[in-house]
């Protein structure tokens, strides 16, 4: 299993983080809205040691949802930021 640890201590290390929304809003802001969610854990990684060069982010909006659904609980599994080593 890859940790936070080992990317420090490994520089050759790749993480990609996906951000990604809930169903409500337009496509361009869910898109917007992934992206900072995914900037917001690479400054996470960042302050813990991860150098800026081992992550890249991708936003996926609304595209790849986590669980089906059309209520609160489905759109807040929804609203996530996944790290893919």
């Amino acid at each position: 299993m890859l940790t936070l640890t080992s990317c420090v201590a490994n520089p050759s290390y790749k993480v990609t983080v996906e951000g990604h929304a809930d169903e409500r809003g337009t496509p361009e802001y869910n898109i917007s809205l992934g992206e900072r969610r995914a900037n917001a854990v690479k400054m996470y990684l960042q302050g813990k040691g991860v150098s800026a060069d081992q992550i890249s982010i991708v936003s996926y909006g609304k595209e790849k949802p986590a669980v089906l659904g059309h209520d609160e609980a489905a759109y807040a599994k929804n609203r996530r930021a996944v790290l893919v080593y």
